[in-house]
C-alpha cells in the first residue's frame, strides 16, 4: 500500500509539473535558470526542468532563511539515495522512487543555494560531484540486486551503470584535456527521471494484473516500467559515450593540426 501511495504523489507531482510547463508556455513566459544552462535536451526539455525549479523556490527561500549550507544538502542527498537502493532492492518501487526523488532535488536544491550564497568552489564541486557518482550508483545497485534472477535484466543494469559512468567520464576527461565537453543525450538528470518514473509506474500497473514470472527473461509483469526504462538508459548512454568519445577525439585531432 505505502509503494502505492508513494508512487501515486510522484505522478502528481510529475502531472503538475507539466501543467505548469504548459501554463508558462501559453503565457509566454521563459523562465531562465544559470543551473540549467546547457542541460536539457531531446530526452528531458529545458522547460520541464524550468518549471521544477519555479515549484521549488518556496522551499529554496526557507533553507536559505534556516541558513542552511549546500554541502548540507549534498551529503544529506546520500542518505535517501542510499535508503532508495536497498528499498529497490527488495522490491519496494513506490517507495524507492519517493527516496530517488528526494536524493535527486537535494541535489537540485544544493547548485542553487551555493549560486544564491555565493558559495561556489572548486572544492564544493568536486564534493558534489563525488556524490553524485554515488548517488546514481546506490539506485543502479538496487535494481542489480533485485534482477539477480533476470539474467537478461541485470545484464542490461550493469550497462546502464557502465553507460552513465562513461557519459560522466567523457565530460571529465575532455574537460581535463582541455576541450569543450561535447553535448549529447542522458546526462544524468535524464537517466534519473527515466529510472524513476520506471520505478514509480511499477506499483499503480500492479493494479491491473499480478506480476507474473515465466521462463522468458522479458515476462510480462508488473516490472515491465522499469525494465523498459533500463532499456532505454543502458542503450543510450552508452551510444551517448561512445559519440561523445568521438568528438572528443576529433577535436583534439583538430587541436594537433
Amino acid at each position: 500500500m505505502l509503494d502505492l501511495v508513494c508512487s501515486l504523489l510522484l505522478i502528481a507531482f510529475v502531472s503538475s509539473v507539466a501543467i505548469t510547463t504548459l501554463i508558462l508556455y501559453l503565457v509566454g513566459r521563459r523562465a531562465r535558470s544559470a543551473r540549467l544552462e546547457g542541460h536539457g535536451g531531446v530526452m528531458l526539455g529545458r522547460g520541464l526542468m524550468e518549471s521544477t525549479y519555479l515549484l521549488f523556490r518556496p522551499l529554496v527561500w526557507l533553507l536559505l532563511a534556516l541558513r542552511v549550507t549546500p554541502n548540507v544538502i549534498t551529503a544529506f542527498s546520500l542518505v535517501p539515495a542510499l535508503l532508495s537502493g536497498v528499498a529497490l532492492a527488495y522490491g519496494h518501487f513506490g517507495v524507492g522512487a519517493m527516496l530517488a526523488t528526494m536524493s535527486a532535488f537535494s541535489d537540485m536544491l544544493d547548485g542553487i543555494l551555493a549560486r544564491r550564497l555565493k558559495l561556489t568552489s572548486d572544492v564544493g564541486e568536486l564534493f558534489d560531484a563525488t556524490v553524485d557518482r554515488y548517488v546514481e550508483f546506490f539506485l543502479l545497485a538496487g535494481l542489480v540486486f533485485y534482477f539477480r534472477d533476470t539474467p537478461v535484466i541485470a545484464i542490461l543494469t550493469l550497462g546502464a551503470i557502465l553507460g552513465s559512468f562513461m557519459v560522466s567520464y567523457a565530460t571529465a576527461k575532455a574537460e581535463a584535456l582541455g576541450v569543450a565537453p561535447p553535448k549529447g543525450a542522458m546526462r544524468r538528470a535524464e537517466r534519473a527521471v527515466y529510472l524513476i518514473h520506471g520505478c514509480a509506474f511499477v506499483s499503480p500497473l500492479a493494479l491491473l494484473w499480478p506480476s507474473v514470472i515465466g521462463p522468458s527473461p522479458w515476462h510480462l509483469s508488473r516490472e515491465i516500467p522499469i525494465e523498459l526504462a533500463i532499456l532505454v538508459v543502458a542503450t543510450v548512454t552508452n551510444v551517448s559515450a561512445v559519440r561523445r568519445l568521438n568528438r572528443i577525439a576529433d577535436s583534439l585531432r583538430a587541436r594537433t593540426a
